[in-house]
């Protein structure tokens, strides 16, 4: 329970909502930075609107905030993030008894067309994982990562996270503590299983100083901006003209089981979905391709009936 000065406004209750979400939901730190930014945004706006008191705030200055977002020229897409983070963190308030309501709640969202997700084809996925073609434990490393995101499908901050115990080369299998600290098993294929493999032996060449599995060049865990860099890198490398990205190799790992026939719930426990829903966008992906190749194959598709 939020007691004492932290009471008195929305200031003073960023900081105890952040350790809430670390500590009790296990949110990433990648999570709770952008968690922090969207509440900075909107305690801004709070304090030029000189709404002291939480018990001020109403629906209507949540739909006044998403007004100011539109007119700021912010995408569908990244209003409706800020409009969740409002929620969870009202919903929060009134949970630890400092609202009586959760004025966020009922604040419709915005309605938007989500984008389907882009991929590499098989050819460009190829190319990307075998970019890194050195013999030095840092392009060895690389040459790891890059197989491991691929074949496993594995989110930026999933792969950053992994300790050395999570990895089974034996059984080809990664542990992996996804959102909300829940734990789920992932295969890994052949080419990940020896690029791991090669990496372990010299792994003791960069003097590590903990039991991360990815380290720099002086031995501590490696960030996922670093990672991004480097795909992007590699990417060029590997004459891949489209922005390339940790997550792009995500939709990636997950088209190409698609197109190979890989059950969609199958593919929903591997990617670490909580909602199907979510994972079902990638088949709009495959019947939109399927849908291009028919019309450009088949002699009789483009003619008129």
């Amino acid at each position: 329970m939020v007691t004492g000065k932290e009471n008195r406004g929305l200031e003073g209750l960023l900081k105890p909502f952040l350790e809430f979400l670390a500590y009790e939901r296990g949110r990433s730190a990648e999570t709770l930075r952008s968690y922090r930014a969207d509440l900075e945004d909107f305690l801004a706006f709070v304090r030029d609107n000189e709404l002291e008191d939480p018990q001020e705030i109403t629906h209507l200055h949540i739909r006044l905030y998403l007004g100011t977002l539109a007119k700021r020229g912010l995408k569908k897409s990244s209003i409706c993030r800020k409009l969740s983070v409002l929620r969870a963190f009202f919903k929060w308030l009134k949970r630890e008894g400092i609202l009586r309501t959760n004025p966020a709640k009922v604040v419709t969202t915005p309605k938007y067309s989500r984008s389907l997700p882009r991929f590499l084809t098989e050819e460009e996925a190829f190319r990307l994982v075998e970019a890194p073609q050195g013999e030095a434990p840092l392009e060895i490393r690389d040459r790891a990562i890059l197989e491991l995101l691929y074949s496993s499908g594995l989110r930026i901050g999933e792969l950053v996270g992994l300790r050395l115990g999570d990895v089974d080369l034996r059984e080809g299998l990664v542990r992996v503590k996804g959102k909300g600290g829940k734990e789920r098993l992932v295969p890994m294929g052949r080419a990940a299983r020896e690029a791991l493999r090669e990496y372990l032996r010299v792994r003791e060449a960069l003097r590590p100083q903990g039991e991360a599995l990815f380290l720099n060049r002086w031995g501590k865990p490696l960030s996922a901006r670093w990672i991004q860099r480097r795909i992007k890198d590699y990417a060029l490398k590997g004459g891949i003209l489209k922005p390339v990205s940790p997550h792009l190799l995500r939709h990636t790992f997950a088209t190409h089981l698609l197109d190979r026939g890989a059950d969609l719930r199958a593919i929903q426990e591997l990617l670490g979905h909580s909602r199907l829903s979510t994972t079902q966008r990638y088949t709009h992906v495959t019947a939109t391709r399927l849908m291009e190749v028919y019309r450009h194959a088949h002699p009789r598709a483009k003619k008129s009936l």
